[in-house]
């Protein structure tokens, strides 16, 4: 199976304003994080939710956020993260060398956990 992002692999979520239904909340837009799972292929919410999906599936990741790079007052534990569920095109590599991600969109399904809870 070959993926555009694997785990571990620093990403950051995509800032646009996506006008309609997407599915990347928009507190986590522009926040980078690492790539904790690669998901199975769906098919694409954003075109599903409007009746024009042909078929076009994208690929979802499960990204992990340290809380306190979202909250700036956060004051829980320092090992406190956020992971969420977020489609390929709304992932930007962090490294500017690898452009295999560059043209992307959105994604998730939100919970929030604690490293090794």
């Amino acid at each position: 199976m070959s993926t555009r992002f694997v785990p571990g692999q620093r990403v950051r979520i995509a800032d646009r304003n996506a006008p309609g239904h997407v599915r990347t909340p928009v507190y986590v837009r522009g926040r980078e994080g690492r790539i904790e799972r690669v998901l199975p292929r769906f098919l694409n919410p954003e075109r599903e939710a409007y009746g024009v999906n042909e078929g076009t599936d994208v690929r979802l990741y499960r990204v992990r956020i340290e809380q306190s790079a979202l909250w700036p007052d956060y004051d829980g534990p320092a090992g406190d993260v956020l992971e969420l569920e977020i489609y390929e095109h709304w992932l930007e590599p962090l490294d500017p060398r690898d452009t295999s991600a560059r043209n992307a969109h959105p994604a998730p399904s939100a919970t929030a956990t604690r490293k090794g809870a």
